[in-house]
């Protein structure tokens, strides 16, 4: 693997110093899937070359919240909230993109990825396209459930709840695909990860997803996300690498584009402050209020 063959190797990218490979450690991580319209889903992604993972007649909505803790640029949480997709020049069949991954380019359409800190903004946004911003974030494993919450602009924009499992036993191994849009481009990138993790499948009670009134998160009142999750997940610890190597195309449409999307100027003006905003405004009685 070439990221082994870098191990130990310097680079400086937009004046970001990284010692190869871009990799985490010690990092817990939460994970829930809610079943989505369609049709409302194929909204949301631009362009005609990513479409929606078709699960039966369903969409797949995906909310993972990784607090990293060990990483090339210091700790900080990110909040990915994305749709289960394929990439290719048309709507694939039902189910068979969960079995054929490569070919169908299977992997999540990232929509909005809160970070905690500036320097994340800039180097994954910037270098790899994921539409990072700061905002005030949080991770927190309770008695009974594990937790994270997104603020922005002093407002609640969601929060995930997932049941916190007896064990995490499950040994996972794995490599994702990210395909996100920054700069008129779709971006695809690549991860790696590891660790042990405990699970549920289609059971009532097992997450809690509340959605703010802020207008950034109008599009996800137009899913018709159904509150039952098809599966929660709980990685008390786990390590990654995410591939230097990405790849990306132009955006296209039947029309020119009436406005631009955003670019660099998100990103250049950025220092590299490891500094986090305030926490989330988090109800003392989060664990067993409704």
């Amino acid at each position: 693997m070439r990221q082994t063959r870098l191990a130990g190797r310097h680079a400086l990218v937009d004046d970001i110093p990284f010692r190869m490979p871009v990799a985490s450690d010690t990092s817990p991580a939460l994970m829930a899937v809610f079943s989505i319209d369609l049709d409302a889903a194929r909204r949301v992604i631009p362009g005609n070359e990513v479409h929606p993972f078709q699960l039966w007649r369903r969409g797949l909505l995906v909310v993972t919240v990784i607090d990293y803790v060990v990483t090339n640029i210091g700790r900080y949480v990110e909040y990915s909230i994305a749709i289960a997709c394929t990439h290719g020049r048309r709507p694939p069949p039902r189910l068979l993109p969960g079995l054929l991954m490569k070919p169908f380019g299977t992997g999540q359409y990232v929509v909005d990825l809160p970070v905690s800190t500036d320097i994340s903004v800039k180097g994954g946004r910037g270098i790899w396209g994921m539409p990072k911003h700061q905002a005030n974030l949080d991770f927190v494993i309770g008695e009974r459930w594990v937790s994270s919450q997104y603020d922005l602009d002093g407002q609640m924009m969601m929060r995930i709840d997932v049941t916190k499992p007896k064990s995490a036993w499950l040994p996972v191994s794995t490599g994702a695909v990210n395909y996100c849009c920054f700069r008129g481009m779709l971006m695809k990138s690549y991860i790696y990860f590891k660790g042990k993790l405990g699970f549920s499948l289609l059971a009532p009670g097992s997450a809690r997803l509340f959605i703010g009134d802020h207008p950034r998160m109008a599009w996800l009142k137009t899913l018709d996300i159904d509150p039952t999750p098809i599966a929660t997940g709980f990685f008390p610890s786990t390590a990654g690498v995410l591939d230097d190597y990405f790849e990306c195309w132009f955006v296209t449409e039947a029309e020119p584009p009436a406005r631009p999307m955003p670019g660099l100027e998100t990103t250049y003006p950025l220092d590299q402050s490891q500094q986090w905003l305030a926490p989330p405004a988090r109800p003392a009685d989060w664990e067993s209020a409704p």
